[in-house]
């Protein structure tokens, strides 16, 4: 049994699906399931049982010799969200049980990190296990994937330092394999439930479906241009294609960055919208709110190497590429991955 925890939401829906097609049936979905539209995101996949999110590990003990993988990617995502205690339940003690349980099972597993762990990217945006303890994220929702990342890094090497493969008898603390997917601007099928925090593609389609215009924010920053911020936008697709090969290959355990390598502009983004819509480019520029304006990211770019260098070959999708196939195949006729 495969098990996927936030199962009924964007991204670990889209990971059952790609799972299904890759021949698993047998998969386990964990979450809270009492929203109707969320569990959408679910209907015409092959599940094997649904498991509520908090009597899962009373049902996870009894059933530890069937689980052959964990994908961990129930989170609360909210970025908006500034009540700490929230995330300490859901994204940090929730992960850190989950951590044991796979220890003490030697299962392996992969677990959803985040990049806004890199903050303002004052380090840089390599997945190097040196500089996690340094990082400043800008809200409690990064802070919390980068306690439970540095508590990771504690309990498998005592400090930050490079990844090293595990055994059950080596004395690392930790599952046989296990990786902390830090996954960058995320768009794609399957996020319709999400409201504001769905990506700026879903608002786009809106936008200018509604009113053939949409809205970015101008520049307060003399080195760019309105719409020409900077952000490192990754098709679901490639995330979840991420996701089975850590599955099938296992390659060694670690934090790896998981976006495309490339940032593009925001700009780029609402062309692309617009063309896969073949309708006219009309963007009108808004000041950004003044009470996030000293918190605004003007660039953020995954550094892939230790991806790449740990054997991942297949070629992630441009943004127009990525665009053009959300926007026809999906949000046209309102349909699922």
């Amino acid at each position: 049994m495969i098990v996927v925890t936030g199962a009924a939401g964007f991204i670990p829906s889209c990971l059952v699906s790609a799972l299904n097609r890759a021949g698993h049936n047998d998969i386990v979905a964990v979450d809270d399931f009492s929203r109707a539209d969320k569990n959408k995101n679910l209907d015409e996949k092959s599940i094997l049982e649904r498991v509520e999110r908090t009597r899962f590990f009373d049902w996870a003990e009894k059933n530890a010799a069937k689980i052959s993988f964990v994908f961990h990617l129930g989170a609360r995502t909210d970025t908006t969200e500034f009540n700490k205690a929230i995330f300490d339940e859901l994204n940090v003690k929730y992960s850190q049980d989950m951590w044991n349980f796979c220890t003490r099972h030697q299962i392996p597993l992969v677990y959803a990190s985040s990049a806004a762990t890199y903050g303002m990217g004052e380090f840089g945006y390599e997945d190097s296990h040196e500089i996690v303890a340094k990082l400043k994220p800008l809200n409690p929702y990064g802070d919390s994937k980068n306690e439970f990342d540095k508590w990771v890094l504690q309990r498998c090497f005592g400090s930050a330092q490079q990844p090293q493969q595990q055994s059950p008898t080596s004395g690392v603390q930790g599952p046989p394999f296990w990786a902390g997917l830090k996954f960058f601007n995320v768009y794609g099928p399957n996020e319709y439930h999400k409201g504001r925090m769905a990506s700026v593609i879903f608002h786009a389609f809106n936008q200018i479906s509604e009113n053939g215009s949409m809205k970015l924010f101008r520049s307060h920053r003399p080195d760019y241009t309105d719409g020409g911020q900077l952000r490192d936008f990754v098709y679901v697709k490639d995330v979840v294609n991420v996701c089975l090969f850590m599955m099938d290959h296992k390659p060694e355990s670690g934090l790896y960055n998981l976006g495309t390598g490339k940032a593009r502009t925001f700009k780029d983004l609402a062309l692309a919208t617009f063309n896969a819509l073949n309708k006219p480019e009309q963007i009108n520029f808004i000041d950004t709110p003044a009470d996030i304006r000293d918190k605004y990211q003007y660039f953020t770019e995954a550094d892939m190497a230790k991806l790449i260098r740990n054997g991942y070959q297949t070629p992630f999708h441009s943004l127009e590429e990525g665009v053009k196939d959300y926007v026809q195949n999906y949000l046209n006729g309102h349909r699922y991955f």
